[in-house]
């Protein structure tokens, strides 16, 4: 290697073999689908139970379900563990354009413990997930209203209800499931590939005659008939000491969608308008603070800059008044100047993080059939934006004439991570202790713990040596010896006040498209709509940056030069409305009852909340900081 040669190319091949390979955690479009011959064999896979009333999954086999002879755990990334996502192997084995009738997987007895669990389920609502050919298992319900036909991801544990004029309701476990496996033909070979995996769960108490064994012949399961089981039949309750039949059926559907657009159907959205509204909802409001901005920078300012001009040649300096007056003063070093380089260096880290992923998200690259690839990009990016989190504090850190660029740099590394860690891990206790399998096994917390020690840390000290070592930013302005005093603001121009007001706009801005992003996390739904999303992020950036620049302008022609840390604090106050909103949806939209659940909820979105406040901040810091420097370097100043 030539001496003195860069290895920023080097350093980015390495970064991107790592996000390719490392986990799984891109979906590449050129993998080429499985082809399945008649005959051959499909392994249907089960993953957690899931419920939107206490947003804690399990394993499929927390339940007596059926299970094969081994079970065995499929490889798993790093986003799916966090997820609390576990494939595991089931005794659910199809033959590929096969259909199958009434075949009977096992028969249990439940015990009392066992008869709780499934009561506690269906009380709170569980779903069963299952997977074929990567592909979620989904229940059609038909809108008749509507005349479309929507699909839900996986399938009820049971339900409650009366049976046989019965007054008291009891609960009915979905023992005989009826799946649709459609796929696509190849017209040139005799393979065909899967594009759907579809389910009708039904409740049915099984009759058989003799002695039970797989092959025996159920009385209440015609494999002849068109329909092997009727609502007719009497439910399957659940009782202890009682045997129970699990069944199913499978039938194959030739279908016209081709295996690339396959997960169209769980990826539509019916409320494009919504987004299309929330978009331009979210430019007007850019555009009434472009045309301030504009009138600032282009009418008020200019006034200003040629007028003070002309009083330094005849000598009317003494009339002064506005912004011009405390240039004195504007750059002075703000209280508490280390935690502000902090958190403006994590900011940065975290604008780099959210960019890419969104730039790769957008053209493709990341897809919902990897399932964890977007929280396993999101973590690795954390982990190598590391080296520009480092940088940016460092050069803010050395313009304040900071000398200990260690202890800058440790703070930058373990201030905003630590304390999402120490939250994170009183959470992840609190589902530890409800055995659900959310919580992060120990190899994994291990695995996080390395990623930041191992690699953030010291990615951290290499951004941060290279900006300490460059020349330090010079103020375009003198700061004077003595502190000059502000005079007693008006009501409108205090710093509450504005810092509150500040940050309503860039929380309008997203507002709408935060109910859809909320919707996809604790409703367990999709979210795949990164176009719309990336659209809305770049107005947050306008948004953030203009109404910054503008309560600043504001504040400094009052006389008010503290504004390095109300710059940050004016678009970061938006993520305050960010967790309002969260306790709001919570309240209006969620049907969550268990304490800890709330906890989590509240504990996540805190996280949330707080990541948002660092990343606006960070940006509306970042837009005052260059509009100040670009104002005062434009007048002429003795």
């Amino acid at each position: 290697m030539e001496a003195g040669r860069p290895l920023v190319p080097q350093m980015w091949l390495f970064f991107f073999v790592l996000l390719f390979f490392n986990g799984n955690c891109f979906y590449l479009p050129g993998v080429a689908p499985e082809d399945f011959e008649k005959g051959s064999f499909l392994n249907v896979k089960v993953n957690k139970l899931t419920s939107t009333k206490t947003q804690l999954p399990y394993s499929y086999y927390s339940l007596p379900y059926c299970h094969p002879e081994k079970i065995t755990d499929s490889a798993e990334n790093l986003g799916e563990v966090l997820r609390g996502d576990r494939i595991e192997n089931s005794p659910y084995v199809f033959q590929m354009r096969i259909p199958q009738m009434c075949n009977a997987v096992c028969k249990i007895t439940l015990d009392a413990k066992a008869a709780k669990d499934f009561i506690e389920k269906i009380d709170e609502e569980y779903r069963v997930n299952m997977i074929l050919d990567n592909l979620p298992l989904v229940v059609p319900v038909k809108r008749s209203e509507l005349d479309t036909t929507i699909y839900q991801h996986g399938f009820h544990v049971g339900f409650k209800g009366r049976y046989a004029g019965s007054t008291e309701e009891r609960y009915f476990i979905h023992n005989h499931l009826s799946f649709v496996v459609k796929y696509h033909s190849d017209l040139e070979a005799s393979t065909a590939r899967i594009v759907g995996f579809e389910v009708k769960p039904y409740s049915v108490k099984h009759d058989y005659e003799g002695e039970w064994s797989e092959k025996t012949r159920l009385s209440t399961c015609d494999p002849h008939a068109k329909h092997t089981v009727t609502g007719s039949d009497a439910p399957q309750e659940v009782e202890e000491n009682k045997e129970m039949l699990f069944t199913y059926d499978v039938a194959f559907e030739s279908s016209e969608v081709k295996w690339a657009s396959r997960w169209d159907t769980y990826l539509l959205m019916t409320d494009d308008q919504i987004h299309w509204f929330s978009i331009v909802n979210s430019l007007m409001i850019v555009l009434f603070l472009s045309g301030m901005v504009a009138m600032i920078m282009m009418r008020t300012l200019y006034r200003d800059i040629s007028k003070y001009n002309q009083l330094e040649t005849q000598e009317e300096a003494q009339e002064e008044t506005g912004w011009k007056l405390v240039h004195g003063d504007v750059f002075r070093p703000p209280s508490n100047s280390d935690i502000l380089c902090v958190y403006a260096g994590t900011g940065v880290q975290f604008f780099g993080m959210i960019l890419v992923t969104m730039i790769f998200a957008m053209l493709g690259f990341l897809s919902p059939s990897n399932r964890g690839g977007l929280m396993t990009a999101m973590l690795l990016l954390w982990v190598f934006m590391g080296l520009f989190a480092g940088y940016a504090s460092a050069r803010l850190y050395k313009m304040f004439k900071g000398t200990e660029w260690r202890q800058i740099t440790l703070k930058t590394a373990f201030t905003f991570p630590g304390i999402v860690f120490a939250i994170f891990f009183v959470l992840n206790a609190l589902i530890w202790g409800e055995k659900s399998s959310g919580a992060v096994p120990f190899g994994t917390m291990f695995a996080l713990v390395f990623l930041w020690f191992g690699i953030s840390v010291p990615l951290v000290f290499v951004g941060s040596y290279i900006g300490f070592k460059k020349p330090a930013i010079e103020d375009p302005v003198k700061t004077n010896k003595i502190p000059r005093q502000i005079p007693e603001q008006a009501w409108y121009m205090n710093p509450a006040f504005s810092i509150l007001i500040g940050g309503i706009l860039p929380f309008g801005a997203v507002f709408i498209e935060l109910f859809f992003i909320l919707t996809s996390i604790w409703l367990h739904q999709f979210y795949y709509i990164f176009g719309f999303l990336f659209v809305v992020f770049l107005i947050l950036l306008v948004t953030c940056a203009e109404i910054t620049i503008v309560l600043c302008y504001f504040q400094l022609c009052s006389e008010d030069y503290l504004w390095w840390w109300r710059s940050y604090l004016t678009s970061g106050s938006s993520a305050l409305y960010l967790f309002l909103y969260a306790a709001f949806y919570f309240f209006t939209k969620l049907e969550i009852t268990k304490p800890v659940s709330g906890l989590l909820y509240f504990g996540y979105m805190l996280i949330v909340s707080y990541a948002f406040f660092v990343l606006t901040g960070t940006i509306g810091f970042y837009a005052c900081f260059w509009f100040t420097r670009l104002i005062y370097s434009s007048v002429k100043i003795d």
